[in-house]
């Protein structure tokens, strides 16, 4: 029963937030960040309470640690099913440490309409955890769309002007454009295939479980596979469905910024892990070698594309779509090493982006500029947030001693027997990304000082975020093994489908 709650209690926090703000601006964050607290707290309780090692037999019915289903409409086939295991339980807690930072780093920065911007937060973040949870399509579509709504408002009306004459209208409306195009594309491609199940059964259902048996057509499962793909390329992004992303970053507030990157990002891998692999493994063992090299082209593409920034969201936007090629690499590998380091990369690129992002609103509040041409001779004045951005900038590319180094690692090692050629151009990227991350640093950092402004230091509030990131990316690198644990069961279920249909399409060649 504690699944819902785990829904409701965003959605409740902000309601909540929204109704008190007629008394304070203060009240409506200690409720949101209440809220967010609530949420991460019973992440972990479900994380350290379950049993995530169980594996699902080959071609058997998904294995749950928890599990909640009550009708919801009948005559459809729709449920209220929310089931957990070791994936979906690490996305949830996740979502729920980066909630509280959503939080922390907005309460200087939001002064207008408080309580209904924490009600947009609160309600991407419950959506997000519903995608996590959701195993019935109906309701996996339901709250994949109903996340984009709050994101929309969260960049329209609190976002910050853009760069080259770019305004935040235009990047929330380019977003809702785009993921709005995925969603339909997913809501087509989800009514196929409960059609497909009812022409062979006679049951209309939308239960994943359910859909798992159903036998198709090479073209029809070719066809829908392509479908889920494309819905879940344009989220991920897999280039060319990309080009939001750079905008949506740079006009969004820091909480905006930190759940792009670091949460909605990860839903359409999980996704992908969840969705597109075990409904239609033949199909996506036969276009897995083209989603690696669009991975790789992702890595080089976006790297490339960093080095000509100026401004500096837009630069870790670009370094995201870089980070993010190697999770798609690994996500069609077949490889079981692979796919925990995919998991792994999504725990660590989660933290170490917003960890970035957050900076990246200290520096903007301090200088009231993301141009890198006009920051510069920050270091001697005030040397915290220089030497963490150091810091965070090295993780991201993928420093020893950290997640990001342990996930790539992984990526890389499962990989490479598949693919060795991908493999090795793909490693070129992280020679790309020491690049850009120093040119960063450099350029923000270091030089002339562009001002004899004084600036304020860290707070404790604003120190605390980031060197919390820092000490969980470290214990992440250094010892990765409860990720690892938990997530072995269901990647290795993920997998076991995908090398059953490698196998089968290396016969029938």
């Amino acid at each position: 029963m504690i699944l819902p709650w785990l829904i409701l209690i965003p959605f409740i926090g902000g309601l909540l937030c929204w109704q008190t703000e007629r008394f304070s601006n203060t009240l409506p964050r200690w409720i949101a960040l209440v809220t967010m607290l609530l949420l991460f707290g019973f992440g972990l309780l479900l994380w350290i309470t379950g049993d995530f090692t169980q594996a699902p037999a080959p071609g058997g019915d998904p294995v749950w640690a928890h599990e909640f289903q009550v009708q919801w409409i009948p005559r459809l086939g729709i449920t209220l099913h929310l089931a957990m295991d070791g994936l979906s339980v690490l996305m949830v807690a996740l979502t729920g440490l980066l909630g509280v930072l959503s939080v922390l780093c907005s309460w200087n920065e939001i002064q207008n309409r408080v309580g209904f911007f924490h009600l947009n937060l609160m309600w991407i973040l419950g959506g997000v955890v519903g995608v996590f949870l959701a195993v019935d399509l109906f309701l996996f579509f339901f709250f994949w769309e109903m996340m984009l709504v709050p994101m929309y408002f969260l960049i329209a009306l609190w976002g910050h002007s853009g760069s080259e004459g770019k305004t935040r209208i235009n990047a929330a409306t380019k977003f809702f454009i785009y993921t709005q195009a995925s969603g339909l594309i997913m809501l087509i491609t989800i009514v196929s295939l409960v059609f497909v199940h009812f022409d062979q059964t006679g049951v209309l259902t939308f239960n994943y479980a359910d859909l798992l048996k159903t036998q198709m057509s090479r073209s029809t499962e070719y066809l829908l596979m392509l479908g889920f793909f494309v819905a879940f390329a344009v989220k991920f992004p897999v280039v060319p469905f990309h080009s939001w992303l750079p905008d949506a970053h740079a006009q969004a507030p820091t909480a905006g910024s930190v759940d792009l990157a670091g949460i909605l990002l990860k839903t359409a891998a999980y996704g992908l892990i969840r969705f597109a692999l075990p409904l239609f493994p033949h199909a996506s063992a036969e276009f897995a070698p083209i989603a690696m090299w669009l991975g790789a082209f992702a890595i080089i593409y976006g790297a490339l594309l960093s080095f000509a920034q100026t401004d500096i969201k837009r630069l870790i936007a670009y370094s995201s779509v870089s980070h993010m090629g190697f999770v798609l690499i690994a996500i069609y590998s077949g490889s079981e090493i692979a796919m925990q380091g995919a998991v792994v990369q999504m725990m660590a690129h989660g933290l170490s982006a917003a960890a970035l992002f957050i900076l990246c609103g200290q520096l903007y509040e301090r200088l009231g500029t993301r141009d890198m041409r006009e920051m510069g001779g920050i270091w001697g004045r005030m040397p915290w947030l220089p030497a963490i951005s150091l810091f965070f900038a090295a993780a991201a590319l993928g420093m020893p001693g950290t997640g990001n180094f342990v996930g790539e690692f992984l990526i890389l090692i499962g990989s490479f027997p598949v693919a060795p050629w991908l493999t090795a151009i793909a490693a070129t990227g992280l020679v790309f990304g020491s690049v850009y991350s120093l040119i960063m640093i450099h350029r923000a950092y270091f030089g002339p000082a562009k001002s004899d402004a004084p600036l304020a230091g860290l707070k404790a509030r604003e120190l605390s975020m980031v060197l919390g990131l820092a000490a969980l990316l470290v214990l992440l690198g250094v010892y990765p093994q409860p990720v690892l644990d938990t997530s072995a069961a269901s990647t290795h279920g993920v997998q076991m489908w995908m090398s059953n249909a490698l196998n089968q399409l290396e016969l029938a060649r």
